[in-house]
Order: C-alpha cells, then sequence, then structure tokens
C-alpha cells in the first residue's frame, strides 16, 4: 500500500489559507440540495461528472481475454504484510480462490506489521523454494536483501500494493505489481468530498507516513482537494496502519474537541481507521450517518461495506477487487512462468455507497473468474 514522493500543497499551507476564508458561504456545509455556492463551480462540475461515472456498477469485464494455459503444478507462498490488514487478508483469499482453479498450492505467512516480520517472513518464504513469491502490502525496500536473494534463486516476485504504480518494477524486483492507479483512487476520493458537500467542506485526512504508497496517496488526496478554494483541509493524521486500533479512537476524541464542527468530513488512505473511529464517534454523540461524512481511499474490505449499510460512520469506499486482484495475481504468475511478459491491466477506480452497493460487502465486479478460467483451462 508506496514510492517516489509527490510532494504538493501541504496541511500548513491549506491551514493558513483556511484562515483567510470564512467557514461556508451560509455558515455550514452543504448537503448537496439547493444552487452551490462554492467557490469552485469548474472544479465542482468535473468531480460531479467523475463520481457520477465512479459509482456505475454495470461496466462489463475489460481486463484480459487471452494468455498462456494454465501452467501445472506450482506453489505461490503469499507474504502478507499484516493479516489484520483487511485488504491484505481479502487479496490472500482471492488467490488461494484462483489457485485451487488450477490445482497450484498456496501457502500465507504474516509478517505481523514489523520490519523485523515481514524482513523474517519473506526470508521464510524464499527458504520453502516456492515457484512464486507474492509481496503483500509492504515496500520491497524493507526487504531488498530478501528480494535479491528471490532473484538470484530465479523466483519470480508479484506485489500488491508494493509500490505507488502498476506494472512490472525492475527497481523493486517485481515482475509486475498489482493496484489500482493511485492518482485515480485519490483523484475520486477527494472528488466525492468536493462533489457531496458542494464544494464547501472541512476534511481531516487519516494516512500511514511509513509506507510510500500511502504517504504518496494522501498528497495526492492534498492536491485535489486543494482545487476548490471552500474544501479547507484541517489537518492530516499520521497513524500507521499496525497501531491504528490503539491511537485512532483518542485522535478522534481529539480532532472533535479541536475542530468540532468544522470537521464535516474525512478520508483515510484505508477504510480500517474509521472501524477505529467509531467508538469515538459514537462516545461524542455523531450520528452514525454523519457528519463528519467519510470516505475510505481503500481498500474496501466487508466491514467497510458493513459501515456504509448500515450508515455507522462511514459513507464511501473507494474498494480495491480484492478478490479480482487476487485472480490477477494468479494470472501473472501463470504469464511469468510462460516467459511471457505481464498482462498489464489496472482496474478501474470505483466508489461503493449505500445507494449502489445493494447490501453487498465486497466490490467483486462480473467477469473476471469466467475470462481467467477461459484462459487457463483450455
Amino acid at each position: 500500500m508506496y514510492s517516489n514522493r509527490k510532494t504538493s500543497v501541504t496541511a500548513a499551507a491549506l491551514l493558513t489559507a483556511a484562515a483567510t476564508l470564512v467557514y461556508g458561504c451560509d455558515g455550514g456545509p452543504s448537503t448537496g440540495s439547493g444552487p452551490s455556492k462554492a467557490g469552485c463551480p469548474a472544479a465542482l462540475a468535473k468531480a460531479k461528472a467523475a463520481v457520477q461515472q465512479a459509482e456505475n456498477t454495470d461496466a462489463s469485464w475489460n481486463g484480459p481475454t487471452s494468455g498462456p494455459a494454465a501452467v501445472p503444478d506450482k506453489t505461490i507462498v503469499y507474504v502478507a504484510q499484516t493479516m489484520t490488514n483487511p485488504g491484505v487478508a481479502g487479496v490472500a483469499q482471492g488467490v488461494e480462490e484462483a489457485a485451487k482453479t488450477i490445482g497450484w498450492k498456496v501457502r500465507v505467512i504474516d509478517g505481523e506489521g514489523t520490519p523485523a516480520g515481514i524482513q523474517a517472513a519473506l526470508s521464510q518464504a524464499i527458504t520453502l523454494k516456492p515457484s512464486g513469491v507474492v509481496i503483500g502490502g509492504f515496500d520491497p525496500r524493507l526487504t531488498s536483501q530478501q528480494v535479491a536473494r528471490a532473484k538470484a534463486a530465479g523466483i519470480p516476485v508479484v506485489g500488491w500494493h508494493a509500490v505507488d504504480s502498476p506494472g512490472p518494477s525492475e527497481n523493486a524486483g517485481l515482475f509486475t505489481n498489482i493496484t489500482t492507479n493511485v492518482e485515480d483512487v485519490a483523484k475520486i476520493s477527494a472528488d466525492w468530498i468536493i462533489a457531496r458537500s458542494d464544494g464547501n467542506a472541512g476534511v481531516v485526512l487519516f494516512t500511514d507516513d511509513s509506507i510510500p504508497f500511502a504517504k504518496n496517496k494522501s498528497e495526492l488526496i492534498k492536491r485535489e482537494l486543494a482545487a476548490c478554494s471552500d474544501v479547507r483541509l484541517l489537518t492530516s493524521v499520521n497513524i500507521p496502519i499496525p497501531d491504528a486500533s490503539s491511537r485512532t479512537p483518542q485522535a478522534v476524541s481529539s480532532l472533535l474537541s479541536r475542530f468540532q464542527n468544522k470537521w464535516t468530513y474525512s478520508v483515510a488512505i484505508n477504510d480500517l481507521y474509521f472501524a477505529d473511529a467509531a467508538p469515538a464517534f459514537r462516545a461524542a454523540g455523531k450520528p452514525g450517518s454523519g457528519p463528519p461524512y467519510n470516505i475510505g481511499a481503500g481498500d474496501g474490505d466487508p466491514s467497510a461495506f458493513q459501515r456504509i449499510n448500515s450508515e455507522q460512520f462511514q459513507a464511501a469506499t473507494v474498494p480495491e477487487p480484492l478478490s479480482q486482484q487476487g485472480w490477477q495475481i494468479i494470472d501473472e504468475f501463470n504469464r511469468a512462468f510462460a516467459d511471457r511478459p505481464a498482462s498489464g491491466y489496472v482496474a478501474p477506480a470505483h466508489i461503493a455507497t449505500a445507494d449502489n452497493s445493494s447490501g453487498a460487502t465486497s466490490w467483486d465486479p462480473a467477469g473476471y473468474r469466467e475470462a481467467y478460467r477461459k484462459i487457463w483451462l483450455k
């Protein structure tokens, strides 16, 4: 979930700018009804059009429809940053499901969210001499020695949220990296805030600066929010994902005391922050349906959908198609084993809300299982 730092508008600069603005044009956040009073009509129009497209659930499969038949008798080791991260765990389940379809074996090793644990897990994975290794949600630079060992042993490595861009990464030692385009995810999450608020919001951003991918995502979110002058970034909160359960409740309580009703929207680089924030919102008497209206810029795990569908302190998510990405990981390995290039497929960004999820607990687009089976089992 991670490199090239893209610094844009800083939180401090935005706070300084916010001090010169009157809070809202009518004393409070817009709910989207009535004429917009936003100071960014062009950005608002673009945001509303983008959000409408991203909320569409009827798109057909636009991924690979051709490739090598399944190479038999392979073993994959999935090294997880931490299996307490629902996105990492959801992809692992997709890998296991897809591998079973073609008769491969999968083993999951949990890095337990610490640098030492992740390094030990990847070392163990390579010692097992598998056919391929998955880097599940951590920066390959953290394990450069282990990745070099895998390369020397001829073991292909496929990343999930390992670097900040999808596709092959020779520098990181990856046959390919699977993720939605971070620019698209960051932009659409910020656009949702701009569109839903009619361009008038006070925003808190939750991120994990220890992960380059996440830090880059948060910088991109800030940049897109800054496109609308009446959308103010109140603060950016850095809480490492492994510490989210222990640190988020206290952080939210402090932020509510600090910003009070000026805090109308939140965006987080991962949905799990809102699971941990919910008790603090509830204790403060905040309504589950908002404000603050909260959107997760990944990963779209089942608990996020449950919060969204029951209006419990989360209104939307930009979900990764976790199961589909697990199937893509197996397809990319199959291409590597057949000496073919990576597929190059990148799933489009999607927004899930209570209105378009129909009670589902994941974003599971149609068509990919059938498409991959046709490729592998011919």
